[in-house]
């Protein structure tokens, strides 16, 4: 079987994992380092979900690390399953959560001028969070394509 960019115990696969992982954790990051992010439950979600995010990312790249130093793949079609699984989880409840945030980003920024004056510093940080969630989303996307790809050659 032909080795995919991005599969599991590969060093892309690592670097891709702990691209996700730090992304999200940059995500949380910033949204809890802005005042009043806990006042909106979308806000929240996307703690939430990043926080699953960097869990999962975190447990595959160590399980990427263990395979490379005992160089056995990870090419288990019930293995496979489990990581396309988890992916697809992972990447609908990130784009979920970037999307409704976003959506509460655009509606105080734009339409209810909530980031005028002293609220403005806050709402780049909600902005960059927000952005740091879609890049997460886009990294969860790429691995999950992978995954599909892995899983229906097995």
């Amino acid at each position: 079987m032909k080795e995919l960019i991005g599969g599991p115990g590969t060093v892309c696969g690592f670097i891709l994992r702990v691209a996700q992982c730090v992304c999200a954790a940059a995500s949380i990051g910033v949204m809890v380092s802005a005042f009043g992010f806990s006042n909106y439950t979308a806000f929240c979600y996307l703690i939430a979900s990043m926080g699953l995010q960097v869990l999962w990312s975190f447990g595959l790249a160590c399980l990427d690390v263990y395979s490379l130093r005992i160089k056995r793949d990870l090419y288990n079609p019930v293995l496979v399953s489990l990581f396309v699984v988890g992916d697809w989880v992972t990447a609908t409840l990130s784009l979920a959560a970037a999307c409704s945030s976003a959506g509460i980003a655009v509606l105080y920024a734009k339409d209810l001028k909530y980031c005028k004056g002293p609220m403005q510093s806050s709402c780049s940080r909600f902005e960059l969070s927000i952005a740091l969630a879609f890049i997460t989303w886009c990294l969860i996307a790429i691995s999950s394509h992978v995954m599909f790809w892995i899983l229906a050659s097995v």
